[in-house]
């Protein structure tokens, strides 16, 4: 195996290891020397994949954005269905991921915005990036539907996909706080509300 394809490799491992153990931790609760050992790496190499804890940060938040707006593209991405269609379903995705474990959910920028948005410039950078990537998306969707006529909004949509986002953010986390998809419920039934349907 190439030397380049082996270092991607555990690369890749060292950062998906780290995603299943910070969506039950906090980023500044898990250390380094966790995530090698369940990756089984080396504790040495560390720096060999990372030039410090604030990159290894970065990276992992941009390989979760890529696979969630991959994943999204997937999910909204299907021109032969009605944009409201696609859009709802998007949101019943967040959902039902939301509402794993208890209400704990697997979003890392719900798991990890506020606490590394304070620790880290370059962390905060790569949420900033990835969420509104996330909301341009939303937008497109909802240009899409004004135009398809399957959805009426008040306003601008780039102002309401922000705003949807933003509810659903905020659903999430409280959901966490309160362990229950009320939350998400509501959240549900103020978008469709925004939305006219």
């Amino acid at each position: 195996m190439p030397v380049a394809t082996h270092k991607t490799d555990t690369r890749a491992n060292i950062l998906g290891v780290a995603r299943r153990i910070m969506a039950h931790k906090s980023y500044s609760a898990v250390g380094i020397n966790e995530v090698l050992a369940e990756a089984g790496v080396p504790k040495g190499s560390f720096y060999h994949y990372f030039a410090s804890k604030d990159a290894f940060g970065e990276a992992l938040l941009k390989d979760y954005f890529d696979e969630y707006l991959s994943d999204m593209d997937r999910i909204v991405g299907q021109p032969d269905r009605p944009a409201v269609e696609r859009l709802m379903a998007y949101w019943q995705q967040w959902r039902e991921t939301q509402s794993l474990d208890d209400c704990q959910g697997k979003c890392l920028a719900v798991k990890l915005g506020a606490e590394v948005a304070d620790l880290s410039e370059s962390m905060r950078l790569a949420l900033k990036e990835g969420t509104s990537a996330i909301v341009e998306r939303i937008e497109r969707i909802l240009a899409s539907g004004v135009e398809d006529g399957s959805i009426t909004v008040d306003g601008d949509p780039g102002e309401t996909a922000q705003a949807l986002y933003d509810m659903w953010l905020g659903a999430s986390v409280m959901a966490k706080i309160h362990r229950s998809l009320a939350p998400l419920n509501t959240a549900t039934a103020v978008t469709r509300q925004l939305l006219h349907l």
